[in-house]
């Protein structure tokens, strides 16, 4: 294996979704990812009604890189090969609810004396201790406390849950970030990462808005900025348009391209400020002029500008499109007669081409146990 983090050994107790991303992530990057899983295995082996070989597809999109060994850490003999692993590992990584963590043994408190030099990662819902705990924590349910989901929509629609899981893969770029920054520290320690913590503090301006100004952030249609306009979604005469303009001088060009000279003069318009305290009135007069014609027809003849506009794609566009093949963002496994396609590594490293390895069957790599301890028996 190649990468910044090579010759670094990561343990993982993880399942479904933010523990094993964040594992990957540490995988693609050139981690050694030894990934502890009970005798069923990692719940997201089932998940996916979709099948790559012997392969789950949501399991494998999780879980590429990785090596996969069966311990039952409620037994001695589990905890007892445990020890063993985490005596050799550079950090140990975990999204269990706490109390199974700390029953475990997966925390810096139980491993330290075993090797002090270890990192422990604990992603949980609301952090390790505290009054909330032990409470269920899913990434809806972190999407509804902390106020997202609220945020999220149209104002005369239900609250809206984002299409994919935000909350869990936010947690598990946090975990790897924390991880990372703890073995540079040089010293082992518990690094405690939490779901509802992690989600807060990417609500970062609108937050600040409400603490220091009182302002209750509130739902504006088609997702228009609270700051910005115009930044927005429009109906165009076929498909949507995502415009966000962000300084004046972009503005004049869109005006100009749209042959409204009139945007210039009026105040309403001209000004940010002015856009800003007019929000209605020009909301309204862009969308009239967007609908003469389609999306993409907008997106290719505001590009070149340097006007930001995009025409909203489906999963199937952006996937299939030249722009996720220029960065090599779809990757391919044999998975014996198969291939196995997944979405590749975001860190693009100039200094290696990283390694693209298939998801562990369960215990695939046990043998490692039965190396560990033959070198404490001597055998």
């Amino acid at each position: 294996m190649t990468g910044p983090l090579s010759g670094k050994t990561i343990l993982e107790v993880g399942h479904m979704l933010a523990g094993p991303y964040c594992g990957m992530l540490l995988a693609d990057l050139g981690a050694r990812v030894i990934k502890i899983e009970g005798p069923e295995g990692d719940i997201g082996r089932t998940i996916s009604p979709h099948a790559i070989g012997a392969h789950n597809a949501y399991f494998a999109s999780l879980n590429r890189g990785k090596e996969s060994v069966v311990l039952d850490l409620a037994s001695e003999a589990g905890q007892a090969d445990l020890r063993r692993l985490a005596r050799q590992a550079d950090a140990l990584l975990t999204n269990l609810r706490p109390s199974a963590i700390k029953k475990l043994g997966l925390t810096y408190a139980a491993l330290h004396r075993v090797n002090p030099r270890l990192v422990c990662v604990a992603l949980t819902g609301y952090g390790l201790d505290g009054p909330f705990s032990e409470s269920p924590a899913y990434d809806y349910v972190i999407q509804a406390m902390t106020g997202v989901m609220m945020l999220t929509g149209d104002p005369d629609g239900p609250p809206v849950k984002p299409g994919y899981s935000a909350v869990d893969n936010s947690a598990g770029i946090m975990g790897a970030l924390a991880l990372v920054a703890k073995i540079v520290e040089g010293r082992g320690g518990q690094m405690d990462v939490s779901m509802y913590d992690t989600l807060l503090s990417q609500l970062n301006y609108v937050a600040s808005g409400y603490l220091n100004a009182g302002v209750r952030a509130e739902r504006i249609r088609d997702g228009a900025h609270p700051y910005i306009v115009p930044a927005q979604l429009f109906a165009a005469r076929e498909g949507y348009l995502v415009l966000f303009i962000t300084h004046d001088k972009f503005w004049r060009l869109f005006a100009d391209a749209l042959s409204r000279p009139d945007w210039l003069d009026d105040p309403r318009f001209a000004t940010m400020k002015g856009r800003q305290d007019n929000r209605d009135v020009v909301v309204a007069a862009i969308a009239r002029e967007l609908r003469a014609d389609t999306a993409e027809a907008w997106a290719e003849r505001l590009a070149p500008l340097g006007v930001v506009a995009a025409a909203v794609q489906t999963l199937p566009d952006a996937l299939d499109g030249p722009l996720t093949a220029s960065r090599d963002m779809v990757v391919e496994v044999p998975v014996g007669a198969n291939r196995l396609r997944m979405i590749g590594n975001p860190i693009k490293d100039d200094g290696h081409r990283g390694e693209v390895r298939p998801p562990p069957g369960l215990g695939e790599h046990d043998a490692i146990l039965r190396a560990g301890r033959g070198e404490e028996t001597g055998t």
